[in-house]
């Protein structure tokens, strides 16, 4: 995944896909409207062109992890995956 901005926003592209992984190419992007909040965190949205979605998005960053949380139909379907940053 590489993480760049985008005009005002910050895009992340799929680099790479885990063998398997059917609905994932490399290339489709994530574009995240998301701005800090008083704990550091990065609480916002994200479009996902590919599938035409919105969801509810929260990015926390420490170091070299980050941690992405997204959600939709009004929080009820969540996910998160951690990430960490590769030279």
């Amino acid at each position: 995944m590489r993480i760049a901005s985008c005009g005002a926003d910050i895009c992340a592209v799929n680099t790479w896909i885990k063998p398997g992984t059917p609905k994932e190419k490399v290339g489709d992007k994530l574009v995240m409207s998301i701005t800090e909040d008083s704990e550091g965190s990065y609480p916002g949205t994200a479009f996902d062109p590919q599938r035409d979605l919105i969801y509810k998005l929260t990015v926390k960053v420490d170091g070299d992890r980050m941690t992405t949380k997204g959600c939709v139909i009004a929080g009820l379907i969540c996910k998160g995956v951690e990430w960490t940053r590769i030279n």
